[in-house]
């Protein structure tokens, strides 16, 4: 009870002194704030960075591998000239993997051309992307029906002239209409929209499908050369539920090297691209910007708390006659060191709690203005206390130290 007695003394003593320098304790809060603002800001602007991008990959299915011509990896030994010369996936691969893959749970092929204009009288949209694929399409892409339905399998397999549509696409061209039924012109052809996509809004590697018109392959090949590279032909696998993703990469890699004829010296030919590329790629770049973040925050806070020291040397000095008053009257030297450390930690947890309030705020004006996601989760709040706490022992302790070892004597005949 005499040493909580003795720590709420020396709280009380604190914030008394706090409290009759306001101006001091204002300008001693703006450094502390301003470094815990930032390092919490740059952690949190990562955070919904990441948190997006991720959300983006996701969609990409954690058990599905993209049989492609271009891997998703880059950096500086990307090889481009190497990989410029590959084979790009045909119907013939599609085929033998659909028929050899045992750990597949379905096969889909995929073209896409983008940029496209669509009409419907005098509507038109911009932008729009024309995917032919598959009947399996929808078992390797993850989507959900604002209305109408999917290809039956034999609308793909006879190339049926049917069409879904993207949110986007059915509100511009159909604005409080239905659109499924009516007909639009696409690459020179009358289609029958079947179906709507649910609106997904735009993510940050432009995977929506608010502007997409899916067409059955088959119905695409009278049209165009879907085994031409720039239609992006891409072969779609998803695995079982319960295989791993790497066993199922490993499979395809042996069905591929079969169907290409490569012999045991020869490099692959093709490209088995995965959300974990994408994923691990994140991770390394997000690491390196948290750490840049991270030295920039440290930075602005130590400026604070160089000003914390400051301010409780001016403070000690201010003080020494009543430290010598309180000795002679016996207060011991961690009563007197008390005070002052918890005058350095309270006055970084005010600049803390300032900063984070300032982050928060931040955060939702954003989310209102911009519609984005800002993410401030509880292990920055944590985060703050600890730093707070930290720069406040480290600042206030030598100040803190020196008036504890104060003579009493000479301290009350000091001005």
């Amino acid at each position: 009870m005499i040493v909580l007695k003795l720590i709420l003394e020396s709280f009380n003593f604190a914030f008394s002194s706090l409290k009759e320098n306001k101006l001091r304790t204002f300008l001693s809060l703006i450094g502390i704030t301003i470094g815990i603002m930032t390092i919490i800001g740059v952690f949190s602007a990562v955070d919904t960075l990441r948190n997006n991008l991720q959300s983006s990959v996701d969609k990409l299915g954690s058990n599905t591998v993209y049989v492609q011509k271009w891997p998703w990896e880059f950096g500086g030994d990307y090889q481009w000239w190497k990989y410029m010369n590959r084979p790009t996936p045909t119907l013939r691969d599609f085929e033998k993997v659909k028929e050899r893959a045992t750990n597949a749970e379905a096969v889909s092929y995929s073209v896409w051309a983008g940029n496209r204009t669509v009409k419907y009288r005098s509507n038109s949209v911009e932008g729009a992307e024309i995917s032919a694929v598959t009947h399996d399409y929808y078992k390797t892409w993850s989507f959900d029906l604002e209305d109408g339905r999917y290809f039956s399998e034999a609308e793909s397999k006879v190339g049926s002239p049917i069409a879904l549509i993207g949110f986007s696409l059915a509100q511009g061209l159909f604005p409080n209409q239905r659109a499924v039924g009516k007909d639009i012109k696409v690459m020179g052809r009358n289609i029958k929209i079947i179906g709507v996509f649910k609106e997904e809004g735009e993510d940050m590697l432009g995977t929506s499908a608010d502007k997409t018109i899916l067409l059955p392959l088959n119905f695409a090949r009278n049209v165009i050369d879907i085994q031409n590279e720039q239609y992006g032909p891409q072969i779609s696998v998803r695995g079982k539920p319960g295989v791993p993703v790497e066993e199922l990469e490993s499979e395809l890699k042996g069905i591929m090297r079969s169907v290409h004829r490569l012999s045991p010296k020869m490099d692959d030919n093709f490209a088995l691209n995965k959300s974990t590329i994408l994923t691990a790629q994140l991770d390394s770049m997000f690491a390196v910007v948290n750490l840049a973040g991270g030295v920039i925050g440290i930075f602005s806070i130590l400026v604070g708390g160089f000003g914390i020291a400051n301010i409780m040397f001016v403070s000690v000095k201010e003080r020494t006659n009543i430290i010598g008053i309180q000795k002679s009257l016996g207060a011991k030297n961690y009563f007197i060191l008390l005070q002052f450390l918890i005058e350095a930690v309270a006055l970084c947890l005010m600049g803390g709690l300032i900063g984070l309030g300032i982050v928060y705020l931040l955060a939702f004006i954003l989310n209102i203005v911009t519609d984005v996601d800002i993410i401030v989760d509880m292990s920055k709040v944590v985060l703050m206390f600890i730093l707070s706490t930290a720069i406040g022992l480290i600042s206030g302790i030598i100040p803190a130290f020196m008036a504890s070892r104060l003579d009493p004597v000479e301290a009350i005949r000091s001005k």
